[in-house]
């Protein structure tokens, strides 16, 4: 079909899902859940453009793996599809949920070529089982399992959208204003990932690849004779401390640019701008918390890091196994896997000199295993 636009639905917080991962981030093999949807359609079907509805969150690192047009979510679906309706110029439009994973070529092209001259084309399972609704039997011939991807007229159903009602799907927004839906049989195996136990209903899916992501940071503060001193989250026992925007824990900091750095998620000053008043003498624990649930978000998981913190003074022998406890409770990783190590520069430049505090991080990820 041409002139045809498709709109997949990624902008959802995955609340249901409770699994520390956003589940459009889930990895198969080496591509993000929303990606591999989309690439999946994009070879079965020319579209005149593909839309992808998400967080700002996530569309900040979308482009990074395809050039797709982007469109920030609203609260709900349905404000959701009509910010992207926004951009839609075609006469028809495909819309599709990214949790509805397993869309597969021949149930595709049934719907972008079915001939109809219905507003809006359904797909549909049957109901196998018996249905009470309100404690009364009712016929189960009568129940349709709705679906998507719906193939929709572009101008009805922006119509039917401009309206305060909630609607689940589009179908139904469009029969409330007037419109008319055609429903077509759907398949059994393009299930909807809503909750953790679904991912055992998609075999279609491969699982994440073994690869590993290796990040590193450095950062440098100056000694400061205003405030405490604070190193990788542990207070340290000193007449000085750091100048800074936040506490000027420089471990921390270098510790993030390598989370970040392995994740492809830039780095503390892009999160994290000195210039935001918010973060003004913030904890950079709470920094790191931050971090952390990002990139687990954005379904990787912390195997290792190894820091270096070089300094003249103060001496912090007596303080390694605090830190490494410190920051191994925070990336939620056993305390074997964080490696902390202090070194002097032998006299030798700003750090020699006693003027201050560098510190190199190192740090690798790996995908969450979903399929495990």
């Amino acid at each position: 079909m041409s002139n045809l636009t498709l709109i997949l639905l990624a902008a959802g917080n995955s609340t249901r899902f409770e699994m520390g991962v956003k589940k459009q981030w889930l990895r198969i093999d080496d591509k993000p859940l929303w990606f591999h949807v989309a690439k999946s359609f994009e070879q079965t079907q020319k579209f005149s453009e593909i839309i992808i509805v998400a967080s700002q969150e996530d569309i900040a690192f979308m482009p990074n793996y395809a050039s797709y047009k982007f469109v920030c979510g609203g609260e709900t679906r349905q404000q959701s599809l009509k910010n992207a309706l926004e951009y839609v110029k075609s006469e028809s439009v495909l819309v599709s949920d990214i949790a509805r994973a397993c869309i597969n070529e021949e149930f595709l092209t049934r719907i972008t070529t079915y001939v109809t001259d219905a507003d809006c084309l359904v797909p549909y399972l049957k109901a196998n089982d018996t249905i009470v609704y309100e404690n009364e039997t009712i016929d189960r011939d009568k129940v349709k399992r709705v679906q998507t991807p719906q193939l929709s007229n572009t101008q009805m159903l922006k119509k039917a959208l401009q309206t305060e009602q909630e609607f689940t799907d589009e179908s139904s927004a469009i029969v409330a204003a007037g419109g008319t839906r055609e429903f077509i049989l759907g398949d059994e195996e393009a299930h909807k990932i809503t909750y953790i136990e679904d991912l055992n209903k998609i075999p279609c899916l491969s699982a994440p690849s073994n690869d590993t992501f290796s990040g590193n940071g450095f950062d440098v503060h100056a000694f400061d004779d205003k405030g405490e001193m604070w190193l990788g989250g542990v207070k340290i026992e000193s007449d000085f401390g750091f100048k800074a925007h936040s506490d000027g824990d420089v471990a921390i900091h270098s510790l993030i640019d390598a989370l970040l750095g392995a994740a492809g998620m830039g780095d503390i000053g892009m999160m994290f701008p000195d210039n935001d008043a918010q973060y003004k003498g913030i904890d950079s624990k709470e920094l790191l918390k931050k971090v952390v649930k990002k990139i687990n978000n954005f379904g990787f998981v912390i195997i290792n890091v190894d820091i270096t913190i070089a300094a003249e003074k103060p001496r912090l022998s007596a303080y390694k196994e605090k830190i490494r406890e410190t920051l191994a409770s925070i990336m939620n990783i056993e305390m074997a896997k964080v490696n902390i190590k202090a070194t002097t520069t032998e006299k030798l430049g700003f750090i020699g000199r006693a003027e201050g505090v560098g510190v190199w991080s190192n740090a690798n990820l790996k995908y969450f295993n979903w399929k495990m």
